[in-house]
């Protein structure tokens, strides 16, 4: 009898997601390729085999009866590395207080900007540490992180080697993502400022991101500009996202398409051509139900609509200090109360589509022979639990790279 590392045996669920390696779309997000009482063999760091009553002898035996096991959950939208935290907006929110009148009293992102900018590498390391720490905790074993907290060349390579030596020691895998455009410094024009992110800032960190992200919306980076920052991008190896269409409809969507992005992010005011553009080139929309939820908004994206089109779907937590959500299995509670997706189809949302928009989809988001052994074990009898069973940690095991945490 061969000998692996970990042996997980007698799942209730087995959510193996296993299928086409591309992104899921329409039906094929509600199917998990679920296998009832099944077995899961590790050994290297990957999967060796996985079916029903596997007989391996095993170093490590997980007994998973009336659990669930899964992938673990991939959150590919994330606002990692940043200090200033502005817990005091809510109060403020709460009062009446619009976000202008917060941005006048020293609030809103330029808060956020020069606390980063202020703290000390140690600090920034201890604070991301602890957030990582946390979504390890709920069952995350894959994020992207971007920039996007400095506005000055200076700080923005400081965040990206920050998630560089993050990813070298926590178990956490980080995908980089440079996102020097997420807001326009009161010290330039958007022109100006447009002009420094091509210039100085994207060949200084062509070696430290895979993707480059532009936030484009109304008042902040016009299509044109946003164009002209991913196309620089693309020059030096850095593959298109978009921050599209979260506020107002600005045809973030089109351009997503126009300029291959491999994901657009938020999409709540995209219009039905731009998505139709978006299926078509095969643009992942990352949907981010927790945005919306934080910012007290009554309107969430149209995930039905997309899925009923054939978008693929990923979601995310967009974890920022506005957005301070560390935790997948709530936003997937958030998509299927909010945006009416089914319980399957979150999931799908949160794992192998997930891995789509970030393009480690051959490595991680299904439990399939060969991939590495991210996986989770989960305190439920059923995949139904996840947005079911509400306030708690469903997550009982965390397996990363064959290591059980």
């Amino acid at each position: 009898m061969k000998t692996v590392d970990i042996l997980i045996k007698n799942a209730n669920e087995l959510i193996t997601l296993k299928g086409p390696n591309r992104a899921r779309v329409k039906k094929e997000m509600n199917d998990l390729s679920i296998i009832n009482k099944g077995s899961i063999a590790i050994k290297d760091g990957k999967i060796f085999d996985v079916g029903k009553n596997l007989k391996y002898t095993a170093e490590t035996v997980i007994d998973a009866t009336g659990k669930t096991v899964m992938p673990g959950f991939v959150d590919p939208h994330t606002h990692l590395v940043f200090s200033g935290s502005r817990e005091f907006e809510l109060d403020m929110k709460l009062r009446g207080f619009s976000y202008m009148d917060i941005l006048k009293k020293g609030g809103g992102i330029f808060y956020t900007v020069t606390e980063t900018r202020k703290a000390s590498e140690a600090s920034l390391i201890e604070q991301s540490k602890k957030r990582l720490d946390n979504m390890l905790k709920y069952g995350t074993t894959t994020c992207e992180a971007k920039s996007g907290y400095g506005l000055d060349t200076e700080t923005e390579i400081k965040i990206l080697k920050i998630n560089e030596k993050l990813n070298k020691k926590h178990p956490v895998d980080i995908v980089s993502t440079f996102l020097g455009a997420h807001a326009v410094p009161e010290e330039y024009s958007a022109d100006e400022y447009v002009d420094i992110v091509i210039d100085e800032m994207i060949p200084k960190v062509k070696e430290l991101a895979c993707f480059c992200d532009v936030f484009c919306e109304k008042d902040v980076f016009t299509v044109e500009q946003s164009k002209k920052i991913l196309d620089a991008g693309k020059k030096y190896g850095l593959i298109p996202k978009i921050h599209a269409d979260e506020i107002v409809d600005t045809g973030g969507a089109a351009l997503a398409a126009e300029v291959g992005a491999i994901s657009a992010d938020h999409l709540l005011h995209s219009n039905e051509q731009g998505i139709k553009q978006m299926i078509k080139q095969g643009v992942v929309g990352v949907l981010l139900p927790g945005t919306p939820f934080t910012l007290m908004m009554k309107e969430y994206t149209d995930a039905r609509k997309m899925i009923n089109m054939g978008l693929p779907i990923a979601l995310a937590t967009d974890l920022n200090p506005n957005c301070w959500i560390e935790n997948m299995q709530f936003i997937i509670q958030l998509a299927c109360y909010n945006m009416k997706m089914t319980p399957a189809e979150a999931i799908t949302a949160s794992t192998f589509n997930a891995a789509c928009a970030i393009g480690l989809n051959a490595k991680i988001g299904s439990l399939e022979i060969g991939k590495q052994a991210d996986i989770i074990v989960l305190d439920c009898p059923s995949h139904l639990f996840i947005p079911y069973h509400i306030g708690v940690n469903l997550v009982n095991t965390v397996i990363k790279n064959g290591v059980t945490l």
